[in-house]
């Protein structure tokens, strides 16, 4: 679990393809604090497994899944990347619950500069975006974000330049495919509403009234 506080940038250092997976070595320093073989460590809001570390870089595996849901197959030696340690009980929870699974990518598709905020409107599948809620929090390259507003297949975040330094988010430009978790709450709230509305059906299917044997005939 995370916070959606970004704790650094780092940077990639090269990516090997294997079978229907990649290795990425991402150098980093202060997310390997203390790290151990097995630790989590979100890499653009992806939870990745540390498998080997050095003081000043770190190695990953990405299945399948991962590569086909996150904008990790897209990047190349150089790239930078956000990074944060996985939290404990004692860590303070300064953004909002971040899984690390990341649900779909987005696609940046205007920039716009209001004040001393950038605000970035995000397009992402329609299906996704029943968990997006105006001043709710959004999840973007593993940087827990509050949604400012909404479309039916779109949604806008803001970055003071705070941000735009500390993030990746802040060099991003129009055309560019980010990460995407929406919100955990909601799909869990979906989740037991669905499965209640499948006992009633369930309920009703399996259910024989006088009446029902009466209009059949019996």
């Amino acid at each position: 679990m995370f916070t959606g506080l970004v704790e650094e940038k780092g940077r990639v250092i090269s990516i090997n393809n294997g079978d229907k997976s990649i290795k990425l070595k991402i150098k980093a320093s202060k997310v390997l604090e203390n790290v151990k073989l097995g630790d989590s460590i979100a890499t653009n809001g992806v939870c990745l497994t540390v498998t080997e570390f050095s003081k000043d870089y770190f190695l990953a595996d990405c299945m399948f899944e991962t590569i086909m849901r996150s904008n990790l197959k897209r990047l190349k030696a150089g790239d930078e990347v956000n990074l944060e340690k996985s939290i404990t009980l004692a860590t303070p929870l300064g953004g909002h619950l971040v899984t690390g699974d990341v649900d779909c990518e987005g696609e940046i598709i205007s920039i716009t500069q209001e004040g001393i905020a950038k605000v970035y409107e995000i397009k992402i599948s329609r299906k996704y975006m029943r968990y997006i809620v105006e001043k709710g929090r959004a999840t973007i390259d593993g940087a827990s974000l509050t949604v400012v507003a909404l479309t039916d297949d779109s949604f806008s975040i803001s970055l003071i330049p705070h941000s735009q330094e500390k993030i990746i988010l802040g060099n991003k430009k129009i055309g560019d495919i980010v990460n995407v978790e929406t919100d955990l709450i909601g799909k869990y709230i979906e989740k037991f509403l669905y499965f209640d509305k499948l006992e009633e059906k369930e309920e009703k299917k399996n259910t024989i009234t006088r009446e029902f044997l009466l209009k059949n005939g019996f």
